[in-house]
């Protein structure tokens, strides 16, 4: 199958550069993108994070829209459970009349920082913790399609005087828990195998696809997969790249958090680990899809026939910038 590829990216702060030029370094990047033919770029939402520079992704994909030219941008994704579903569908719908076509709202259950800032960002509300997140995606879709039953007290409120265009919505899940929600509020899927690679299987997208179908739903079910992935010119040049990206996912287990370490640093302190640390990095580096731009595309493969997906979307986080435009740039360049 002809394989399109995306991109999730997390506006990490590259060491290369200096911390507030994160998310111009994630224009530069969709800019190129752009350029490349790459068929989605969405950006992701953290909070109070050394490592990751985005907070507010409807703010990033208005400006990465203006700048681009046919590339389709989006959100991978909102943080639904910090938000009122009226406002996200106010905001998306406004980019939507803007650039017709090209706007994708991903919106996902986890919080995308700590409790204390999911805190302060409820505040003065108490923070839903999620539990309220089926209830808040059946009102975003219905706040975007206008789509209340008669007898709702929602069902006047108008998100804009006149749909032009409304955005594509999918729903973003890492484990399988918002499958079957997904397909049932037809929402497209997102699966991140990124984040929890040992928890995403196939059966995943088929949960969605019952949902969808029971339901009754019209129109193209639509399934992307998300992959972390550092190509380089060779399989030792990949893997030092990736060692950043590979030792912040280690830390983090760890319950360590500093700013992203150099390649050779990573290096180092790999050398230095015992044997059942090095075990458990070597397991995420497995994870990942590491190598040249012919074993990077020959895992491809494999992945979208496991998944029955013609549409991967690659993460690719490392130290330098360089690094992250080049991986992109190779792999397009096999197309």
């Amino acid at each position: 199958m002809g394989i399109k590829l995306s991109v999730v990216d997390q506006t990490p702060v590259h060491g290369s550069h200096a911390k507030k030029d994160a998310p111009l370094l994630t224009v530069e990047l969709a800019k190129m993108c752009d350029e490349l033919n790459y068929h989605r770029f969405w950006v992701a939402e953290h909070h109070d994070s050394v490592h990751f520079a985005n907070p507010c992704p409807e703010i990033l994909v208005a400006h990465l829209a203006s700048i681009t030219q046919r590339i389709k941008v989006g959100s991978g994704g909102v943080m639904l459970s910090h938000y009122s579903p009226l406002k996200v569908a106010e905001c998306f719908s406004m980019l939507a009349s803007l650039f017709p076509g090209r706007i994708d709202l991903g919106v996902g259950r986890a919080p995308g920082g700590s409790g204390l800032t999911s805190s302060a960002l409820a505040f003065p509300n108490p923070s839903s913790n999620s539990e309220l997140y089926a209830e808040q995606a059946q009102l975003l879709e219905n706040f975007i399609h206008h789509s209340f039953e008669s007898n709702h007290p929602y069902k006047p409120i108008q998100v804009m005087p006149e749909v032009r265009d409304v955005p594509e919505l999918w729903m973003l899940g890492s484990s399988g828990g918002s499958a079957r929600l997904a397909g049932q509020l037809g929402y497209h899927l997102a699966l991140a195998r990124f984040i929890a690679p040992d928890n995403c299987h196939p059966r995943i997208f088929e949960e969605h696809r019952k949902g969808w179908e029971e339901a009754g739903h019209q129109g193209g079910i639509q399934r992307i997969l998300a992959i972390a992935c550092i190509c380089g010119e060779t399989e030792k040049e990949a893997k030092l790249r990736a060692g950043t990206a590979v030792y912040r996912k280690f830390a983090a287990q760890m319950g360590q958090r500093e700013d992203f370490l150099t390649p050779a640093e990573v290096r180092d302190r790999y050398k230095a680990m015992s044997s059942s640390h090095q075990s458990i990095f070597d397991k995420i580096e497995e994870s990942y899809t590491i190598g040249t731009v012919d074993q990077c595309w020959s895992e491809f493969e494999i992945l979208a026939n496991e998944f029955q997906t013609d549409e991967l979307s690659l993460v690719t986080v490392t130290y330098s910038q360089e690094d992250r435009l080049d991986s992109y740039r190779l792999l397009a360049g096999k197309r």
